[in-house]
């Protein structure tokens, strides 16, 4: 799409796009095209740079942010040629930027520690627990010292609708000596008080809204200098050469306003943005020295990290606002993923058929609240007096661990540090790699973790005295089975690595699972009972990530028998990917990712039918479980009754279910605001036209009513030689 320009400015329009595309008559600029969401009125109107040089020149201002200054031989800034990191994490609200600049913090001091050659060794009295699950995970004990270490250094985004966001930041950290936050340039702070700096009320219709009037506004008449930088590597660049990125991974709580409500516009703009290139088969106009840098079609990987809250706590009433956010997330998020996974009734391949059908995210991993609770029962812990602080430490920690994982599976050599294979003396061709594209295929919908890791001996190669050593005492063996029994297992803390191993939600109540769990332990790990469950029975893939120290060699015994166990557990898995790393962490370490099934789980349905009871429901069904047992009838009957659905349910959400005050006195004043900040009436969007409506449900319904009926077929042998015909 050809670029235009304001006469009096250089400010690019806006791209938009429309449900039906009339022929246009050819004229000398191309006219605006609009796209709405089928089912929903809403229309994306995102602002996307169309001018490849200003978005390098943009990349090139960020660069300088990120990067030291570095001269060449000749003397020359060669900052340029730097490549931004492969992997993005981008916090939103308040949980999800605490737990990004916690697993940030975690990983520069693993590398402070690296580059002074490990000089100190002594342990500090008051180190975390998560700051020694890396330590001893990236071998940082003296007696390791010459091991190798995973060094890459993720680009940080950090955005809150709270003005005080930098300063909330810089207090939480006022007590850390290790000069992370002066020191770390790769993260940076978006500024978006301009637009709104009270937060999002705990409401997460108006956390959206705003980062819409964000995202729709022109980047180059905001005041924060810094916002058109980080807008063109988030938005306007993905799949450019010049943007390096492949893997985005958006942290956020679904329980909020400001999170909740920002993540899946902030990844929607990111989609629409990198989708809208793919039909551009017309080069843009640029200089010819940036030729080379406009969009070619390389996979790019995005999930949400997304925590849910607690729901099994006896004390919590199941009413509270956080359930119905949640709720209102997961049931958005299904529509969306519906439409672009499944929704091909009228098999429509074009550019309006495809846009209309995209999604925030690739993929969407759940990490339950309830989880870091009985992570803090095993340890000791009194499971009715655990601080929001102690659970979200424990949340900081177990994403850590998924992200350090994921990112080792993934990561190119220039991710690494340049002395990091001459020093562990790895052969690249011993790993596998699971690249953008792998992730992409594999990872789809909501995803659960399983994680467990154990200590193995280093293995020392073998001398000829070796067979005279009759008498020497055998080193431990790995336990493939109980490695594979603590990664499914209840949350629970390895006092031996300071790890938390265990599945990120649960598949059934805790008490149900544990039992189911005992059964599957004595019955020699016969898989037949457990794997009936919806969480595994009907899951449609599985990704593992097996790590492994540098010396350590992993028999093919023990790769077969966790294949088995993969096999036995998930019998209806049409995809199975495995990635080895090696020499990038001292233990053992298995993450199994197990994909779409986990919105099966009892926990995933009460949040969604929390959301739709209160928020739809007709006031007849409000108060009994009339519409609780019927939503199970919805998925599990084998004709969806979608008359009955519009008997029980109002046509849109109504957002005043969740506010103790007049919604209609608030409407007013946020779309007020869009109007002065967007001064354009033809990209206006008013706030009733991002309400959740009727066909939402549906579709949500839809994709569980899928999944609930996922099975494969099983291959076998076909054989012309003992065929005797029909008969």
């Amino acid at each position: 799409m050809k670029t235009t320009k304001d006469a009096d400015s250089t400010v690019s329009e806006a791209r938009q796009v429309v449900a039906e595309i009339a022929e246009v008559a050819e004229a000398p600029a191309p006219p605006r095209v609009t796209i709405s969401p089928a089912g929903n009125g809403e229309q994306y109107m995102y602002f996307t740079e169309r001018d490849i040089d200003r978005i390098l020149e943009n990349l090139d201002g960020l660069r300088e942010r990120v990067f030291p200054k570095v001269l060449g031989d000749d003397g020359s800034d060669i900052r340029s040629s730097q490549h931004f990191p492969s992997v993005c994490l981008i916090g939103l609200g308040r949980c999800g930027s605490n737990i990004a600049l916690d697993v940030a913090s975690l990983v520069y001091n693993a590398r402070k520690f690296y580059l002074n050659e490990f000089s100190s060794q002594e342990k500090p009295a008051n180190e975390q627990r998560p700051t020694s699950w890396i330590r001893s995970n990236l071998r940082l004990a003296p007696s390791r010292a010459a091991k190798p270490v995973f060094l890459i250094e993720p680009l940080v985004m950090l955005g809150d609708l709270d003005k005080d966001i930098e300063g909330r930041i810089r207090f939480s950290r006022k007590t850390e000596k290790s000069g992370f936050l002066s020191d770390y340039s790769k993260m940076k702070i978006m500024d978006l008080s301009e637009v709104h700096a009270g937060g999002a009320g705990n409401a997460p219709i108006l956390g959206q809204y705003l980062a819409k009037i964000i995202l729709n506004k022109d980047t180059q008449r905001f005041s924060n200098a810094d916002w058109k930088f980080i807008h063109s590597y988030l938005i306007d660049s993905c799949g450019i050469k010049a943007n390096q990125s492949r893997l985005y991974f958006y942290i956020f709580s679904a329980g909020g306003g400001t999170g909740s409500g920002m993540a899946s516009e902030f990844g929607l703009a990111q989609q629409f943005a990198y989708m809208s290139k793919t039909f551009e088969t017309k080069a843009e106009e640029s200089n010819d020295d940036n030729r080379d840098h406009s969009f070619v079609f390389e996979p790019i990987f995005t999930s949400g990290i997304c925590i849910l809250p607690n729901i099994s706590d006896q004390r919590i009433e199941m009413s509270e606002a956080l359930h119905i956010n949640a709720g209102r997330l997961l049931c958005k998020y299904l529509a969306e993923e519906w439409d672009f996974s499944y929704n091909f009734d009228n098999e429509e391949t074009g550019e309006e058929s495809v846009m209309r059908r995209i999604r925030p995210w690739n993929a969407m991993m759940l990490i339950s609240n309830d989880i870091m609770r009985y992570a803090e029962e095993s340890d000791g812990g009194n499971i009715q007096n655990i601080d929001v602080n102690a659970m979200e430490r424990h949340a900081n920690q177990y994403i850590s661990q998924q992200i350090f994982n994921i990112l080792t599976a993934q990561a190119v050599t220039t991710d690494y540090d340049q002395n990091y294979f001459r020093r562990a003396g790895i052969d690249i061709g011993e790993t596998i790699r699971l690249d953008a594209n792998d992730l992409f295929m594999s990872l789809a919908g909501p995803v659960a973790v399983a994680y467990a890791e154990s200590v193995v001996a280093e293995q020392a190669p073998p001398t000829t005295t070796d067979k005279f050593k009759v008498f020497e005492k055998e080193q431990p063996k790995l336990n493939i089975d109980d490695l594979f029994f603590r990664s499914i297992d209840l949350p629970h803390f390895n006092k031996a690595t300071q790890a938390i191993e265990g599945i990120s939600l649960l598949p059934i109540e805790s008490k149900r699972y544990r039992a189911a769990l005992e059964q599957y332990k004595k019955s020699n790990f016969d898989a037949s009972e457990l794997s009936d469950l919806h969480f595994f029975k009907n899951c449609s893939s599985v990704v593992s990530i097996v790590s492994l120290p540098k010396d350590y060699k992993l028999s093919y015994m023990d790769l077969n028998r966790l294949k088995s166990h993969l096999n036995s557990l998930f019998p209806n898995t049409t995809l199975k990917r495995y990635a080895l790393v090696i020499g990038a962490s001292a233990n053992l370490s298995l993450t199994t990712l197990i994909v779409k099934s986990p919105c099966l789980s009892d926990d995933f349905l009460t949040l969604i039918v929390a959301f739709i009871k209160r928020c739809f429901a007709r006031d007849q069904y409000r108060y009994d479980d009339s519409l609780d047992n019927a939503m199970l009838d919805f998925i599990v009957s084998e004709e969806f009754d979608e008359e009955l659905i519009e008997a029980m349910l109002n046509e849109h959400e109504n957002p005043a279910k969740i506010l103790d005050t007049n919604w209609y006195a608030i409407k007013p004043m946020y779309e007020k605001k869009y109007r002065e900040l967007i001064n354009d009436k033809d990209k206006f969007v008013s706030i009733n036209d991002i309400r959740l409506s009727r066909e939402s449900v549906k579709k949500a319904i839809k994709y569980l009513r899928e999944i609930y009926r996922h099975r494969v077929g099983k291959t076998r042998v076909i054989s012309l030689n003992d065929y005797s015909g029909k008969d």
